[in-house]
């Protein structure tokens, strides 16, 4: 049973924020200091150098080396999580069990247990949990969002997303991971654009890594590709795929939309631009598809001013030159618009987008993958966390 919050916030109010692991983390430090909504940030990170060279960069004075500090804080509303993948689940159900608002870098958990807990912590606790995908903010999302909302694009035929990344040399939890327990960068958009769940997947693991990769997960793909059952009125299939090691790609998260009056295509390569491919009626054979290049707008008239400009890298601080270093952009110009989400659900009393249930839905249909993958492609059915 969720249980009410004790008040509801009106906009002047402000909350106390905490960031733990200063990464990743260190990315968002800027947008909570100036979010006009946000009274105080403290920063947590195990490594204390890291803790305080962060701190001294942004001028933090609250640091502290211990989760549990700020677990056992009276003086923190809301944490934002960004510890390694292992931690995650059983980070956020701490955080929701002493009722503090949880927003987690993704993957939410790579099993459905711990899912399911978190879950059932965030309806115990009436607190928000927030998946940060940074890929439901960046600019092309938005973008075909909004050719979605004007109708443009029509009725979605078929989506498709890929994630390529070659994590050799990264953290050693990195090691062998299946693609598909870290999908959500390809999954969530395609699945927020369709509006809808994944009921069902077909997976299969492809390629062949080298064998010291196999022991930490047991996984022995590098790539993994899958086909999804939408849960929709109406015959609906995404494709994905994803690959961590031993694949001669460069960098990208993207997505594709098949529509019946235009099609979205992310570029191949990280410095073109996307697509836009819309179909004319024409006499004789087949339609006319015409194709632009587009180029998607900053969507900084979507923020705070104080914190807009961190959607495109910019002088952090013009008025003090020992803090004029450039930050912000990062993951398409997302950052900000996590952070003001976060921030505004406290603030307005509503769960923030994406919340548990849906952040549940979208690293379930990765987790059901790669199940899938491990049993030869076999049918594997989707949980739906609104129905748990």
């Amino acid at each position: 049973m969720t249980i009410d919050s004790d008040i509801t916030m009106s906009p002047e109010q402000k909350i106390r924020v905490a960031i733990v692991g200063l990464g990743f983390g260190a990315a968002f430090v800027p947008s909570y200091l100036h979010h006009p909504n946000v009274e105080s940030l403290t920063i947590c990170d195990a490594d204390e150098e890291k803790l305080n060279l962060i701190g001294d960069r942004y001028n933090v004075e609250k640091r502290t080396t211990r989760l549990d500090d700020i677990l056992n804080s009276s003086e923190i509303d809301a944490v934002h999580l960004l510890t390694p993948i292992p931690l995650h689940g059983q980070n956020a159900v701490s955080v929701l069990e002493v009722c503090k608002h949880c927003a987690c870098t993704v993957p939410m958990a790579t099993n459905l247990d711990d899912l399911k807990a978190i879950v059932a912590a965030q309806r115990k606790s009436g607190k928000n949990y927030m998946g940060m995908e940074t890929a439901v903010y960046t600019r092309r999302f938005l973008y075909v969002k909004e050719m979605l909302e004007k109708g443009e694009i029509g009725k979605i035929q078929f989506l498709r997303g890929a994630h390529y990344q070659d994590m050799e040399g990264w953290p050693s939890y990195w090691m062998g991971l299946p693609p598909m327990y870290y999908a959500t960068h390809a999954i969530g958009p395609i699945f927020a654009l369709a509006n809808t769940r994944a009921k069902a997947v077909h997976c299969f693991g492809s390629g062949v890594m080298r064998p010291e990769l196999h022991e930490q997960y047991g996984n022995p793909y590098p790539v993994e590709t899958a086909i999804f059952e939408m849960d929709s009125p109406t015959p609906l299939a995404a494709e994905v795929t994803r690959s961590l090691f031993h694949t001669a790609r460069d960098y990208t998260e993207s997505f594709n939309v098949y529509g019946e009056k235009a099609t979205f295509e992310w570029e191949q390569i990280e410095d073109e631009q996307p697509i836009v491919f819309r179909m004319e009626a024409q006499e004789g054979r087949g339609s006319k598809i015409a194709f632009e290049r587009i180029d998607a707008p900053d969507r900084q008239d979507l923020l705070p001013k104080e914190i807009a400009r961190f959607t495109q890298r910019s002088i952090y601080d013009e008025t003090d030159p020992h803090r004029s270093f450039l930050q912000g952009g990062g993951h398409g110009g997302s950052h900000p618009h996590l952070v003001h989400e976060f921030v505004s659900s406290i603030i307005e009393n509503r769960q923030p987008w994406p919340d548990a249930v849906t952040t549940a839905n979208w690293v379930a249909a990765g987790i059901c993958a790669h199940e899938s993958a491990m049993q030869g492609g076999a049918r594997v059915e989707i949980p739906d966390f609104s129905k748990l």
